[in-house]
């Protein structure tokens, strides 16, 4: 398990062993990236099938509104096809992907001027409260998930993007700094300000 250690004293932050984007081998995902980006039309379906369900989580979390990324992943599917013939063979696909739907996203926020978060619109959040969860416990992640949501719209958006690349979409630091065109300490500071925010709310939120 790999630590980010911004400060000293500071908690440290946990990374998944295992990310996505990191220095793994290629998989299936990338190989059919490539065959499309050599012109192969057949591979698109492929490709969209792997990536569409990320892609739209990825923008969804970061808009907080379901519709507004419904489009702009369209709108990421039509760049990506428009830059095909520039994807790095031999790369993986998902930090490249998330790079233009990142671009698309940013796009749409200059042009409305402002971020719009849609009240009750939020992403999906993962506090566990399955069938065998008692009232209490399902009230609390009820309660957390709120917590987080409404923090997570409360961060500036260079915050909120790299806490969602990493704790949600799960990159490497490395492959995160290449999607936000960082460095990788940079991440790591800006992901450390998010859970601060994170657990100092949820502290105070359900305390």
């Amino acid at each position: 398990m790999n630590t980010v250690q911004p400060a000293a004293g500071a908690t440290p932050i946990e990374v998944s062993p295992n990310p996505v984007g990191g220095s793994a081998e290629l998989g299936p995902l990338d190989e059919a990236m490539s065959r499309y980006a050599d012109g192969d039309e057949t591979a698109f379906a492929e490709v969209f099938r792997g990536l569409s369900p990320r892609i739209q989580c990825f923008l969804q979390r970061l808009s907080g509104r379901r519709d507004v990324a419904d489009d702009l992943m369209q709108e990421t599917f039509l760049r990506m096809h428009r830059a095909r013939g520039s994807f790095a063979r031999g790369r993986s696909v998902v930090p490249w992907a998330y790079a233009i739907a990142r671009n698309c996203y940013i796009d749409h926020t200059r042009s409305r001027s402002k971020l719009r978060l849609a009240s009750g619109e939020g992403a999906e959040l993962d506090v566990a409260a399955g069938p065998e969860a008692s009232a209490e416990e399902a009230a609390f992640a009820r309660r957390s998930a709120l917590v987080v949501e409404r923090v997570l719209a409360g961060l500036t958006v260079a915050r909120r993007e790299a806490f969602v690349l990493l704790r949600y979409e799960g990159l490497s630091v490395e492959a995160a700094a290449q999607v936000l065109g960082i460095s990788e300490g940079a991440v790591k500071l800006r992901a450390f300000h998010a859970y601060e925010a994170l657990r100092a709310a949820l502290r105070e939120g359900n305390s």
